[in-house]
This record gives C-alpha cells, structure tokens and sequence, in this order.
C-alpha cells in the first residue's frame, strides 16, 4: 500500500506563528524568513549557515528585471517575472508591453494578473450613488455624537449598558435622518420594524464609511476615530448580545465585487494596466496628456464591453478599473515624496565623504539631538527610514485591512489605560504586527545593512493600536510633500520673479544652495530621535523616526528658510495654517 503519511509542519522557533522555511545549522533551529533575518542581521550570527528547509524543483532560468513603480508585484510575492512571449495576431487595441513613467510593464503576463489579483484584494470599491446617501446620514450622525467622551472615561456604572445606550443613540439618529430625507424608504425600514430587524442596513451604513476613509485618508479626520471605537465595543459578546446584532461586516473590495460577479479574468486582461494606470502631467505637453488619456479611456471602453454580461454592467466594470486607478493616483501623490525625497538625499550628499559645513554627522545633547551619528551613519539612517516609509505606504491599504481586522475581532479586547496622553485603548494588533515585520525585513534586504533600533511599537503606550498605527504613518505624505513641493517649485518660482531670484540669490547664492541648506536641516533636525515627551520614548526606533520628522515640522516656522516655503505656496503641513 502506498504511504500517504504526509510529514508535520514546523514552526519558527522564535515567532511560534509562522512556519519555518530556514534551517540555522549552528542554533540548531527552525526560523521562519523574517524571524531568520532579524536574529542574523548583525554579530557572530551573520556568520552563520543556513539551509532552505522548502526545496524548489523548479529549474532557474533567466527572468527580465523590472523596475520598481505603482505597477510592480510586491517583493513578497513569490511568482516569477519571466517574460511573456507576444501572443501573434494580437490586435492593435490590445496592450502587451507599456512603457510607464519608464517603468516596463507586461501586461499578457500571468505575473502582472496575479499581482492585480492580490493587489484587488484590498482596494476598496468606490461608493455609487446610494451608498454616498448612506456616508452623509453616518457622518451627520456621528458629527453629533459624543461616544468616545462618554465611553472612555472612567466611571463605575455598566459600561456594557453605556455602549449599547450610545450605539443605539447613533442608529436612531440615523434613523431619523433617513426618514426625514427618503420618507418612502425610511417607513418602509422602520414603522414597523426595530433597529435589531434592521440589521443589514446599519451594517451596510458602517461599512461605508470604513471603505470611503480608506480610499479618502484625508477625510473624516475625527469621526473616524468615533466609528472604529464604536465598532471595536459593538463586537464585545456581551455588548452584541444586548443589541441584538452585529454593526461589523467585511470591507467591500474590488477583488470581492468580480469573484461575486464571476469577472475575476477582467484583472487578467491585456488593457488592465492601460485602463488603472495614473496619468502623470509632469514634463509632458497638453497634447501628450490628451493622448494618453485617450489611451486610457479606449481601453476602459475595450474591458466595459468585453466583460459586461447579465450579472455586472459596464457601469459596474468601469467602477471597479476606477477604484483600482485610485490605488494608483493614492501611490503616487502618497509614495512618490518618498521617492523624491532619496532622490535629493542622493543628489546633494555623498554616503561616506562630507562636504564642508553640510555634514549631516549629529551628536546628543546638542541642539536638541538624542542620537549620535556620523556623516555616512545618518546618510545610511535617513536612507533607510525613507525607504522603510515607502515600503510601508506602498502597502497602505493592505495594512489598512488589516488593522480593520484587528481593531473589529471579538477575539482581541482591549483596556483602557493612561499611557501619559489621555486614556487610550491598549490592544494587540497581531495581524498588523506580522505584515509589519515583513515589511521591515524588505526594507532591510534593500539597504543591506541597519542603523538603530528595529523595534516595531504596536499595542503598547506609544502605539496604542491599530487605529493609531494608521493614523501615525499617514503622516508620512503630509510630512514630506509640502517639503519636495516646496523644493521642486523653487526653479519655476525663480524664473517667473525676479524679485524672488534676487532674494535667493542674496540670502543663499543659489536655488541649489537654498535646497542644500533646507535638505541639511531636515536630515539632521528631523532625524535625530527628538520629539518625545521623555528620554525614553522615541529615539531610533521605527515609529520613533516618524515622531522626529514631525516633531522638525512643528519648528518649520522658526527656521530660518521659513520664507522660501511661504514664497512657494506652502499653507502648513496638515492642509491649513499661514
């Protein structure tokens, strides 16, 4: 008879969560990959041998490089990037290969579709029209409310009978403006029904408005933070056993919306890449952008008709293709600073040599600095704390699921403790803190080499939880594109006012002068592990990087070059100010 005993799996001796695909021959233990390079990335250790405890029998051949852009497969996608061979008799509508902002795109290929597949798998779909009904009634709700003011305090009534007397306060409310402003609908939905039977509606009005933030990061600044509070108490069991329903149910993706439609091979096609790129004006004429929009609409027009049947219309395809295109319009206004910003890093400093009086070296206890560097160790320390932000803002709305996961899983309660900023609710972010180690491994692998802490802060005082994680690193395009913006318009500012050219010249020489003198301020200033209310919190750790570059934008005023980022059109690092 034939064995079919199939052997056990192995876990990483470090995690216990992850299986181990490395095997270290002097630890003498299983790691899963990210656990192996944390442990092995400095000392003895990085001697060590290691052994790939998952075999591959697949021949190697050559693959085509492919740069890395909006359109690129993540790095921890693990299919291959052989190139495709052109199909013969293709038609001329049909794009095999794109040249994008000089980035090589294959479009027939399995490669590409597969990783449009797992990147639809977190864009949210866009809202049609009855769905934005739905947004204004939540946030006029919640524009009222005072849920966090009268939940997280401490008191010694029920606080179980006080989440559910708010949350029905919040439907009601919602209630009443529905009738209010669809009388037919709303006495359909509630003149003889409770909220209880009414379940899906208020699931459907939640849900909304978790998917418009995700694809709108700028907007309900403060409302949000009541909505996912309001969710993270209505899944307690005792909570949602007094309401008698659950207000929680899954984000609305693109990839959900085609599976359920049995248009998933539209993420396949040939125009996919045409029909979601973004559109960029830079160094392009009017009759160029015209072109490509053209381009891009032809396709759009090419996948609605292909692929609409009884089930999905072309209206609902075009949504879709335009939910994907807002995934990569939020890369580029969100990714692209950090880009731009190691681009000027590259540009004005060398990584090992320094030039007279713009040596980025800091040292502690001076001018507010806590760390102490050399020249090429904060050259290697800003470099990759830009790359790390890239990485994870390329990942934004996968991690953005994620700690949706997190923050709404009955299995993960939270507690209410003074962390020295108010009460906030201390909860563990399991599934955020996975992907993030990853992320930080990647980053990692790409520099070669670490400066500081690698320590990741979730769940603790100084990242709370999910919800603060992500409001922390969409921090990240309002710290840096005010900065890039002001230092790209410099050129264009000068030709066009020659009062303005007199002035930089005086002040500083030249517009490259001025950028050195900005850029040597920022990479020392907002890289120094300042920021923190103590000594102990902040420094170099990941999140600690974050809060010293914001900790520089708190001071812009004060700094000496304050007037050039007026001149500039600069109005604040948060979209308002001077």
């Amino acid at each position: 008879m034939e064995d079919t005993h199939q052997p056990s799996i192995s876990f990483c001796v470090e995690c216990r969560d992850q299986e181990a695909s490395i095997f270290c021959e002097q630890c003498d233990e299983d790691f899963c990959e990210v656990c192996h390079g944390m442990l092995h990335r400095t000392g003895n250790r990085r001697k060590h041998t290691a052994k790939n405890l998952k075999v591959s029998t697949a021949p190697i051949t050559s693959q085509t490089t492919m740069t890395e852009a909006d359109t690129k497969p993540s790095t921890s996608d693990n299919t291959s990037s052989k190139e495709p061979s052109m199909k013969n008799g293709a038609s001329s509508s049909t794009v095999s290969t794109l040249t994008l902002d000089g980035t090589i795109i294959n479009g027939n290929g399995a490669t590409f579709g597969e990783w449009m597949t797992k990147r639809a798998k977190h864009v949210p779909l866009r809202l049609d029209a009855q769905e934005r009904g739905m947004l204004r009634l939540l946030e006029a709700a919640l524009n009222v409310s005072e849920y966090t003011d009268r939940i997280d305090i401490i008191s010694y009534s029920n606080k179980a009978k006080r989440i559910v007397l708010q949350i029905k306060d919040i439907c009601d409310i919602i209630s009443g403006l529905l009738v209010s402003g669809d009388y037919k609908l709303g006495a359909r939905l509630f003149a003889e029904q409770s909220i209880k039977e009414n379940e899906a509606f208020f699931q459907r009005v939640f849900e909304v408005g978790r998917r418009y933030k995700i694809m709108n990061p700028e907007k309900m600044r403060s409302n949000y933070g009541k909505l996912m509070y309001m969710l993270m108490d209505s899944v307690i069991p005792e909570v949602e056993a007094a309401l008698g329903f659950s207000c929680v149910i899954p984000i609305k993706t693109v990839y959900d919306f085609l599976k359920e439609n049995e248009c998933v091979e539209v993420l396949h096609d040939d125009n996919i890449a045409l029909a979601t790129r973004e559109i960029a004006p830079e160094y392009k004429t009017r009759e160029q952008v015209q072109d490509e929009i053209q381009r891009k609409q032809l396709a759009i027009e090419s996948l609605c008709k292909q692929y609409s049947n009884d089930r999905v219309s072309a209206q609902d395809i075009e949504r879709c293709l335009a939910s994907l295109s807002d995934n990569h319009a939020f890369l580029k206004s969100n990714r692209d600073p950090c880009e731009k910003m190691m681009k000027y890093l590259g540009k004005y400093y060398h990584p090992s040599k320094s030039e007279s009086g713009y040596s980025l070296a800091i040292m502690a206890g001076r001018h507010g600095h806590r760390l102490t560097h050399t020249h090429s160790s904060q050259y290697s320390y800003v470099h990759q704390s830009l790359t790390l932000w890239r990485e994870i803002v390329h990942d934004m709305f996968m991690l953005w699921h994620l700690s949706d996961e997190d923050l709404t899983s009955s299995m993960n309660p939270y507690r209410l403790t003074n962390t020295g900023q108010g009460l906030q609710r201390i909860q563990p972010c399991s599934q955020v803190s996975r992907a993030m180690h990853k992320i930080l491994h990647r980053a990692q692998k790409k520099c070669g080499s670490w400066v500081g802490s690698s320590v990741i802060h979730l769940g603790d005082r100084n990242v709370p939880n999910a919800f603060m994680f992500i409001d922390k690193y969409n921090q990240v395009a309002r710290i840096l594109s005010p900065i890039v913006s002001t230092l790209d318009k410099l050129d264009t500012v000068v030709k066009e006012d020659e009062e303005l050219a007199r002035y930089i010249n005086t002040m500083y020489g030249s517009v490259d002068q001025c950028r050195k003198d900005i850029l040597h301020d920022f990479f020392r200033s907002g890289f120094d592990g300042s920021g923190a209310d103590n000594y102990f919190d902040a420094g170099s750790c990941i999140d600690g990087r974050l809060t010293s570059a914001w900790n520089w934008c708190s001071q812009i005023e004060k700094k000496p070059f304050f007037p050039v980022f007026l001149l500039t059109g600069f109005v604040g690092f948060d979209g308002g100010g001077w």
